[in-house]
């Protein structure tokens, strides 16, 4: 089977490379945003019909929330229309898809852990690309499989755990938001999970929601981070109205995990054990 992985240098591009290279039933390929430039969207087809694949797993994303608010056109070029492009490739093509899509496409305004049939109503630019891109994957290429997941982290890239390491490295004092609630993802995790899908008998499409077990706010993380790398720093829990950014985040996030493990009978770790785990090897 020819696997093509978009997205190869970010968090879980790094973390398929790890399962998928090593395995001899696969030719895969790792395209980066260099060889796959998504912003260019008139070639996106043809660059991928040099490869032919089977089967893509679309990671890659115009991620930079916050920058997405004044750089729309490109959050979306890259977020919807390059993800139109894909689908309509596998479409015309016989090739399956799978595509990451993200918690941001909510409000934030529920008290319940979030289904895959929730109203959907995206508070920022970077949501609403996200939301368009799975839109279109799905009116394009029905049998896609799209997974929503939230606060992504990995031993590669740039990420939260990282950052909370490095602050309480270098300061006695730091503040982190406490009214913003979901869960964390370990990269490695949602990997295993793609793995265990493309190499199981059932492909069933349609959307998906995959995050760590469990229910914190981002205060909850950084605690946590502290006590299992045995760092000194006082953490102050703030409101987010305390930390304005640009684009607006959801109060409330949590997904609910409920299709994923019952379609495809994968097991979730909870975020605690995931995060212990994370810092083991990093």
């Amino acid at each position: 089977m020819k696997i093509l992985v978009t997205g190869s240098n970010g968090q879980l591009g790094s973390e398929l490379r790890e399962y998928l290279e090593i395995n001899p039933r696969y030719e895969t390929y790792f395209l980066d945003r260099k060889q796959l430039p998504l912003d260019q969207t008139l070639i996106i087809q043809d660059i991928l019909g040099m490869y032919q694949p089977d089967l893509i797993i679309h990671a890659a994303a115009y991620t930079a929330v916050d920058r997405a608010e004044s750089e729309p056109a490109l959050a979306d070029a890259i977020n919807h229309l390059a993800s139109e492009e894909i689908a309509q490739y596998c479409r015309l093509n016989g090739a399956k898809l799978i595509a990451i899509s993200t918690d941001y496409v909510f409000d934030g305004t529920s008290d319940v852990a979030l289904t895959e049939e929730g109203p959907v109503d995206p508070i920022n630019t970077y949501g609403l690309t996200k939301l368009k891109g799975e839109q279109a994957i799905l009116k394009w290429h029905s049998q896609s499989i799209v997974i929503r997941t939230s606060w992504v982290y990995s031993t590669y890239g740039n990420n939260f755990v990282k950052t909370m390491i490095r602050l309480m490295t270098e300061r006695d004092e730091i503040s982190v938001i406490n009214d913003q609630i979901g869960s964390p993802t370990y990269a490695k995790d949602l990997a295993r999970t793609i793995v265990d899908i493309v190499e199981g008998e059932d492909w069933v499409g349609g959307l998906y929601h995959y995050s760590n077990e469990g229910e914190i706010s981002w205060y909850d993380f950084a605690v946590a981070i502290r006590e299992i790398q045995g760092l000194d720093c006082k953490i102050n829990p703030i409101p987010t109205t305390q930390y304005p950014t640009p684009a607006k985040r959801p109060k409330y996030s949590l997904l609910d995990k409920s299709k994923i493990k019952r379609t495809f009978k994968v097991e979730v770790p909870d975020w605690k054990h995931s995060l212990e785990r994370m810092l083991t090897s990093l």
